[in-house]
């Protein structure tokens, strides 16, 4: 009688264990997003709405911010979607590859854009130098930061497609150009607005490319927040600007969560399978593919150059600096995921099993790094350089991927498997361990995959909340930049080519180690 009574007290407390563990998530979103977002709205006053709002510089600002953020979802749509449609419906060699390389330069460190697109077109650029001063270097940034997002959408909704519905058009007499307008462009409307929903928030919130390519008339609002706060300690105005971010951050990864959720709830289909283009067709792919090397490979291939040719900078690699700010690197990715990884799974499973937790997901979205950094230390000032702030600051900006890939394929999880295995007397642990995870894996991999170049190429939140002792590569690229000097500069591109070799690193170990049967193939 005692051992039965053991026996349903621990039952009832395994039962409790997981529900205080998925709890953890909305603690951490609590401490780290909306307690520092109500310390900064502590800072604000009317006073200080006022004399932002009447200033004209301030105004210009926002409405530059908000143009180039638009400006660019707007362009990166117009290139992705015959590009994407072009990769999908179209059977060339290395298609599948291409697949996989074309998010790399999303996972780049926006350093790494931003210096390679320098490389390019900068006051020593390889191509031209009649960009340098002008908006179109942040907007080819954009461009090259974004286009796979874009792409990827694209790709992913063309995938949801009936064939059945394509050959009945087609035997129906309709054209290509009419078969996309009739059957495929209603079903990648929710896929679109959701790629460019994500690329707006991206391009208004960025920080680094805007910092690097901005010059002096067309930095962001993210820049001048980083400006008022570490040169001038003007926390007041500040604080309105970063009112300013996160409300149209919010309104746009609003609309996101909310197309997005429908385009995640599209069922499996029979795919269309890619056929051998013909002769005008390969024109037409070579041309796409020549768009993706220009737009997202070419800055990548100016920093590899650029490398080539420093010469004696190479003997950056010998410094003690150099292998500090790797080892800091590393260590911080490598912590930070052990918790965004926590974070992620946490809070799939909360969002699998309550609808309303799955509009939190994209909360991190929705705040830039130097809102958390600001809000953070004003919150806890006691915490100020810590490794835990910092850490904590990583794992936030990371682990929505993790949440987002996850939540998504668990939805999509027959219901069968799950019953089939409660029948032959599985618990709930074992169905998690047994058969949910292993068929979660792929998508868990694309988003540690994603996490971890997320966390390699930290830029804001490292300048902000980081101590000298702990300097990343991307610090240590930036003070070499700001530094004047032929040498500085070429010890900037061979740590900016160690820094990209590294991201590829991370990302292929965790995104290339699939086998092929976990490959998307459409």
């Amino acid at each position: 009688m005692k051992l039965n009574s053991l026996k349903v007290g621990a039952g009832r407390v395994g039962e409790k264990l997981p529900y205080l563990l998925l709890l953890l998530p909305l603690g951490f979103l609590l401490a780290v997003v909306v307690l520092p977002l109500g310390a900064m709205l502590q800072q604000t006053d009317a006073t200080s709405f006022h004399m932002v709002w009447q200033d004209e510089y301030m105004r210009r600002l926002l409405g530059w911010t908000t143009l180039q953020a638009a400006g660019s979802s707007v362009l990166t749509l117009l290139l992705g979607v015959p590009v994407a449609w072009a990769i999908t419906r179209w059977q060339f060699a290395g298609r599948n590859l291409v697949l996989r390389l074309v998010m790399l330069p999303f996972v780049m460190p926006t350093l790494v854009a931003g210096v390679g697109i320098l490389a390019l077109f900068g006051s020593q650029g390889l191509l031209w130098r009649g960009w340098e001063g002008t908006p179109w270097l942040l907007l080819y940034g954009n461009v090259f930061f974004n286009l796979p997002v874009m792409v990827r959408a694209v790709y992913q909704g063309l995938c949801q497609v009936p064939a059945s519905r394509l050959y009945a058009a087609q035997t129906l007499g309709s054209s290509v150009w009419q078969r996309f307008i009739q059957v495929e462009l209603p079903q990648l409307l929710p896929w679109l607005a959701g790629g460019m929903c994500m690329v707006f928030l991206y391009c208004f919130s960025g920080f680094g490319l805007a910092l690097l390519l901005g010059g002096e008339h067309y930095i962001t609002l993210e820049v001048q927040i980083y400006q008022l706060i570490a040169y001038e300690l003007d926390m007041a105005q500040a604080g309105v600007l970063v009112l300013w971010v996160l409300a149209s951050t919010f309104v746009s990864g609003m609309v996101y969560a909310l197309v997005s959720r429908l385009s995640t709830q599209a069922n499996m289909v029979q795919m269309l399978p890619p056929r051998i283009p013909v002769r005008w067709q390969k024109w037409a792919l070579l041309l796409a593919l020549l768009l993706l090397l220009g737009c997202c490979v070419l800055p990548l291939m100016a920093v590899a150059w650029r490398a080539v040719l420093a010469g004696s900078s190479w003997l950056v690699l010998l410094d003690v600096s150099t292998w500090q700010a790797l080892l800091n690197t590393v260590r911080f990715t490598v912590m930070a995921m052990v918790l965004a990884l926590l974070l992620g799974m946490t809070h799939a499973a909360l969002a699998h099993r309550w609808t309303w937790v799955r509009s939190l997901t994209f909360l991190p979205f929705m705040v830039s790094p130097v809102c958390v950094s600001f809000g953070l230390l004003l919150c806890y000032p006691e915490w100020t350089a810590s490794l835990t702030m910092l850490i904590c600051t990583y794992a936030l900006l990371a682990y929505p991927f993790i949440t987002k890939d996850v939540l998504s394929a668990w939805d999509s999880l027959p219901l069968s498997y799950i019953q089939a295995a409660r029948t032959l007397g599985a618990s709930s642990w074992q169905v998690m361990l047994y058969v949910i995870l292993p068929l979660l894996r792929p998508a868990l991999q694309r988003g540690l995959a994603l996490a971890a170049a997320t966390c390699v190429g930290e830029f804001a939140a490292t300048l902000f909340l980081s101590r000298p002792e702990w300097q990343t590569l991307t610090t240590l690229i930036y003070h070499y930049l700001s530094t004047a000097g032929r040498d500085n500069y070429d010890r900037a591109m061979v740590l900016t080519l160690l820094l990209m070799l590294l991201a590829m690193l991370f990302f292929g170990l965790l995104e290339w180690s699939k086998s092929k049967k976990e490959q998307h193939l459409c």
